[in-house]
């Protein structure tokens, strides 16, 4: 088998990889070359995936390359409306104590058949109940494949939530949870809720593997695997025996290019099809050009800067408070985002039914930041670190010179910043380890509902599995969101969502900077693409009109 995680084994003599040649393996300029080929699809992405397993990730990175290719969930999310609609689940029940959730499975879904998997039965509730119980039972045997971590599960406590996953028939499964839950069928249409196949789980145990379950995956998406190469590419082939309308693209690779101005050359020179995150400073120049087509999308986001309060003196909330007010946050928005941002006030965007439009403004006052550092003892300042990503994301176009900004605003009050970054998966993973004073990064939304900015971001769990870049653990907060979830009645959950924006005002774990606008740029003869606001990209509609 020629398929391995992190290396391409290509038979003798072929053993090199030259990028510049995707477009000529996919017939983007071979017009002679079979259909089969030229019907392929390539899309620039910034950076490698950390797994092909949706649940062990947060990184939009991965989860814009993986979940919507290769997996389903049991339900989806209407990209105009934000509201749920069946998937792998036609349809559900709960009863009236909001605790127990009933949902009746579609079927005859198939899995991937792969050169690694040969699939001997449809999609049935034994997956459904295979994928839940791995991330809540540590006795179960895939548990701790990959560390026994699952970030967003972990964040929003679903273990102590969901307390049974019962398949009650083939085709019907029951949530029994230990309370009222409101977010919870948001939870399950997340691009971190893929199904996996319980029996690919039981074949990589007998085989002595286990790791291939995330290494090598298995699911009912559109694109079925075939090959990666860390930081070179991922190669997805058609699912022949999808249960919805088939993948337009028979081939679908994604060309790990990590340096901006190289993606754009790429799309310019056709080698690419669809460039994830083109540089705002150029949209107006990208625009002009007949060949290429610019997306864009109000999309749910923030862009913010977490402050570790584990470590002294971040752990003063005077302190964080005067470093807020000591950054220039206007200039930020045209020298960073180019105007394509509005200034953020809340982690929640405006465009949330929770938003709390009565907090006033931070001001920009390096004067009162200094007042405040001096009554927390330090009038002299101190030494930091701001860490900036070191690729480009939706939500933060630039890191890197949004760090040299802050920087020399905070000379201005006696601090002292030095900017650290490294490769975006070490960045990742010292960040999990909690190495950093400050980091400029932030969140785009799985779904509409709004404990998805709160819960992952901010509560205690999520301190504990790492998406909680402030470490930030406050028994005060953390009772205001506990709250919003019991009841199910919009007013009631908005009040406890408007209490709890304001206490984050107060304590300032983290700065709102900025909600970036969404765009994705294309060539002109690639149509069927649209940008959605609630998580990760699908790239099975995508039509390429070859001359």
């Amino acid at each position: 088998m020629n398929v391995s995680f992190g290396q391409i084994i290509l038979p003798a003599p072929g053993r090199r990889f030259l990028p510049l040649c995707l477009a000529t393996l996919l017939g983007a300029c071979q017009p002679q070359l079979p259909e089969t080929v030229r019907s392929g699809l390539v899309y620039c992405s910034e950076g490698s995936p950390e797994s092909f397993n949706p649940q062990l990730v947060t990184s939009g990175t991965t989860i814009d390359a993986i979940s919507q290719q290769l997996y389903d969930r049991l339900l989806d999310i209407d990209p105009q409306s934000g509201e749920l609609k069946p998937l792998l689940a036609t349809q559900w029940q709960v009863n009236d104590s909001g605790t127990v959730y009933e949902f009746t499975l579609r079927p005859d879904v198939q899995f991937h058949q792969t050169e690694y998997f040969s699939p001997s039965r449809a999609f049935n509730s034994e997956d459904v109940v295979f994928t839940f119980n791995r991330i809540m039972e540590k006795n179960h045997p895939f548990h701790y494949q990959g560390g026994g971590n699952y970030p967003f599960f972990q964040s929003v406590d679903w273990a102590n939530l969901v307390e049974r996953v019962v398949a009650t028939s083939d085709n019907t499964v029951r949530f029994e949870l230990s309370r009222p839950d409101s977010s919870f069928l948001s939870n399950l249409a997340t691009d971190f809720a893929a199904i996996l196949s319980a029996e690919y789980g039981a074949a990589v145990l007998e085989q002595g593997l286990p790791g291939r379950i995330d290494s090598h995956p298995v699911g009912t998406g559109p694109f079925r695997f075939k090959e990666y190469q860390k930081d070179v590419l991922i190669r997805y082939y058609r699912h022949k025996t999808y249960w919805r309308e088939l993948a337009k693209p028979e081939q679908l690779v994604f060309d790990i290019v990590p340096n901006n101005a190289r993606r754009m050359a790429k799309l310019f020179t056709h080698e690419c099809d669809v460039v994830a995150f083109p540089r705002v400073a150029e949209l107006g120049l990208i625009s002009q050009r007949p060949d290429v087509d610019v997306q864009e999308s109000t999309s749910m986001n923030v862009g913010f800067w977490a402050f570790n309060t584990t470590k002294p003196p971040f752990d003063n909330a005077k302190v964080r408070l005067a470093l807020a007010m000591a950054i220039n946050r206007e200039a930020i928005l045209q020298a960073v985002y180019f105007g394509y941002a509005t200034a953020a006030n809340s982690v929640l965007p405006p465009t949330s039914w929770a938003y709390n439009a009565e907090l006033p403004q931070l001001p920009f006052d390096q004067t009162q930041a200094k007042a405040l550092l001096a009554e927390a003892g330090y009038a002299n300042g101190f030494s930091m670190d701001i860490w900036a990503m070191p690729v480009q994301r939706l939500y933060n176009p630039n890191a890197l010179k949004m760090a040299e900004m802050m920087q020399a605003d905070l000379a201005q009050i006696g601090v002292r910043a030095t900017i650290v970054s490294y490769e975006w998966n070490s960045f990742r993973r010292k960040l999990s380890n909690n190495e950093h004073d400050s980091v400029l990064i932030g969140w785009s939304a799985d779904n509409a509902d709004p404990d998805n900015f709160f819960r992952p971001l901010l509560s205690c769990s999520a301190a504990q599995t790492g998406t909680n870049r402030a470490n930030w653990c406050d028994a005060n907060f953390d009772r205001l969101i506990s709250q919003a979830l019991l009841t199910s009645d919009q007013k009631q959950r908005r009040s406890y969502y408007m209490a709890a924006q304001q206490y984050l005002a107060e304590q300032m774990p983290l700065l709102s900077i900025a909600h970036s606008q969404r765009f994705q740029a294309l060539n002109s003869n690639i149509s069927g693409i649209d940008i959605n606001p609630y998580g990760g990209i699908s790239l099975a509609t995508a039509v390429k009109d070859v001359k």
